[in-house]
């Protein structure tokens, strides 16, 4: 019986510091949301301390993989775009992989997606559209371009983080062969590809969920709203999407109803799936105009930076407004943790931490980050999703990460 009752124990403990880790785009059920608990609800006046600072990382925009001990990104150095493992602790790179030539933009170059941590292996996919899946160590496995699967690289690079769900690694090449394949996650075989869906790639990355007893892949387009079938990549069901410039954001999920924002004056919409997978708009307003700083759904309420609007508090159930605040922190990206916000200001660097709550915006600290890039674009903002992982935040401009302890432990 103690014995028993030890591993229960050791058990538990082992899967409590893995929930922890942050093991791809928007975290390990791509929410936005942080398991972490026992933060600072309050920052000192210069803000949290900063452990380290690693300022040799190269172009790009890519965020944060964090999964025991180490910390996954991407950046390109010498005009190659590459995957860069550090040690999550103190900042020392570890090792890096070629991913492919660098996208160049006059928005800035280098990689714009998140890399994927999976057991044993890590993928990511540059903004030229190379995808690539390594071992712990960097070492190639299989790789794949977009290009040679229909793909045309949109205007701004390939931005989404790949899919790791059950056996599958899935993305969104786009094209007339398939917007989004499945390859086997293992040796990079294409398990299928989307025929019935062939709208051009965007800036979105897919999300699994499981309704009205099937398991289905959630994606955004310019034109289309798409739930497909996770075995067969078949159309379970569309909705249209007016969508304008660029479409950025990652789907929300939440008991059979899916929520979209973007931002070039779009807006957002609540999509109900109904039991024979029939799709209606339950509503489509202006509150949400996200550009891609993300959107957050936290308990009733959605929260993000609404362009116009600042940032905003909006109902998940009826779309209506129920706060904005425009004049204490600029346009930006957030994440959540702990009920509370971690805000990044694209323009001057701000990091602001605010409580996550339809009572308004209560902020608890603000700092800039210093020092801030020397070879980011002028047209390029500060662009990276924070990452709230292991009682640490982790911050990006370019060339430089920062990690900050918010540990209040």
């Amino acid at each position: 019986m103690r014995i028993t009752l030890t591993l229960v124990i050791l058990a538990s403990c082992i899967q409590s510091s893995f929930a922890l880790d942050w093991p791809q785009w928007r975290g390990p059920d791509r929410t936005g949301i942080s398991a972490e608990k026992q933060l600072l609800k309050k920052w000192p006046e210069n803000g949290p301390n900063r452990i380290w600072i690693n300022s040799k990382m190269g172009l790009g925009y890519s965020s944060f993989a964090i999964v025991k001990g180490k910390l996954y990104t991407m950046g390109s150095r010498n005009r190659t775009e590459q995957l860069i493992c550090l040690d999550a602790n103190t900042g020392a790179e570890e090792w890096t992989a070629k991913i492919g030539n660098e996208l160049q933009n006059g928005w800035g170059g280098g990689p714009r997606g998140t890399p994927t941590v999976d057991g044993q292996n890590i993928y990511a996919m540059g903004g030229q559209g190379n995808l690539i899946c390594t071992d712990l160590n960097g070492k190639i496995i299989w790789q794949a371009s977009m290009s040679e699967l229909g793909g045309k690289k949109p205007y701004w690079g390939y931005s989404e983080s790949v899919l790791i769900d059950g056996d599958f690694a899935l993305c969104t090449p786009g094209g007339n062969q398939g917007a989004i394949v499945a390859f086997n996650k293992k040796t990079g075989k294409i398990i299928w590809q989307s025929k019935q869906f062939t709208d051009a790639a965007q800036y979105s990355s897919i999300i699994p969920v499981d309704h009205n007893g099937a398991h289905q892949y959630i994606q955004l387009t310019m034109k289309s709203l798409i739930g497909l079938d996770s075995k067969t990549g078949k159309t379970l069901w569309k909705s249209s999407w007016p969508g304008r410039t660029a479409v950025i954001p990652t789907p929300v999920f939440n008991e059979g109803k899916v929520y979209i924002a973007s931002g070039y004056s779009v807006g957002c919409k609540l999509v109900n799936i109904g039991p024979s997978n029939q799709v209606s708009d339950l509503w489509i307003n202006k509150v949400m105009k996200n550009h891609h700083g993300g959107v957050i759904l936290y308990g009733d309420h959605l929260y993000g930076y609404s362009d116009g609007n600042g940032w905003v508090c909006q109902e998940f159930k009826t779309g209506k407004e129920v706060w904005s605040e425009k004049r204490a922190l600029g346009k930006g990206c957030l994440t959540i943790a702990e009920g509370m916000m971690y805000c990044v200001d694209e323009g001057r660097g701000d990091v602001a931490l605010a409580t996550a709550s339809p009572n308004g915006w209560e902020q608890h600290g603000k700092f800039r980050l210093d020092p801030q890039s020397k070879i980011r674009s002028r047209r390029g903002k500060i662009w990276t999703h924070p990452v709230v992982a292991n009682g640490k935040l982790y911050l990006r401009d370019q060339e430089h990460i920062y990690c900050f302890n918010i540990s209040a432990k």
